[in-house]
């Protein structure tokens, strides 16, 4: 599929089919968070794949809406801030770095025909504790993963004049024409 049309086909499934993810699927999506950038590419986080069959009560812990344990997988990205670039005044990239991993991997799936919900609504204590997350970590985003059982919701999306300034933050309203 072309890029352009991932981004535009990908939305968040809010419902799932039980069908199995091919291992080979689930690969090349894992693939893809791997190669996401990251500052000095330390890669600073850790992928955990969960099954969940089995665990749908444990997980719904993590976060209680049902269509959360519908998808055979859901996928956890853990910032590990230990391991992360700093910027000089302090700022440490672990979680912008696992954030563009995550966006990798979503973006993986839809190309893959498979469905996905950026989740940052979890309780991370549960997380914490059901996933053995030592107590330097940080988990940033769930996601299930399988087929979707639902439909597209109609999106709606700011324009590039409301998103985008030329230079500088002060230019906001209407600058982005002389940009192009």
């Amino acid at each position: 599929m072309e890029f352009s049309e991932v981004l535009k086909q990908r939305y968040s499934v809010r419902a799932y089919r039980p069908d199995p993810v091919p291992e080979d699927k689930l690969n090349r999506i894992l693939e893809a968070a791997r190669l996401a950038p990251s500052a000095s590419n330390l890669q600073p986080y850790k992928i955990i794949v969960i099954s969940t069959r089995g665990r749908e009560a444990e997980l719904r812990r993590i976060y209680s809406r049902d269509w959360f344990v519908q998808a055979p997988l859901v996928i956890c990205l853990v910032a590990v801030p230990a391991r992360a670039w700093k910027r000089r005044d302090g700022k440490n990239y672990a979680e912008v770095d696992t954030a563009i991993a995550m966006d990798h991997l979503i973006l993986a799936a839809a190309n893959e025909g498979l469905g996905t919900c950026w989740i940052g609504a979890f309780d991370p204590q549960a997380a914490r504790e059901i996933l053995g997350l030592p107590e330097d970590t940080e988990p940033v985003a769930f996601t299930p993963l399988g087929y979707p059982a639902d439909s597209p919701r109609p999106k709606r999306r700011k324009n590039l004049k409301e998103l985008v300034s030329s230079e500088r933050w002060s230019d906001w309203a209407g600058t982005y024409a002389s940009i192009r």
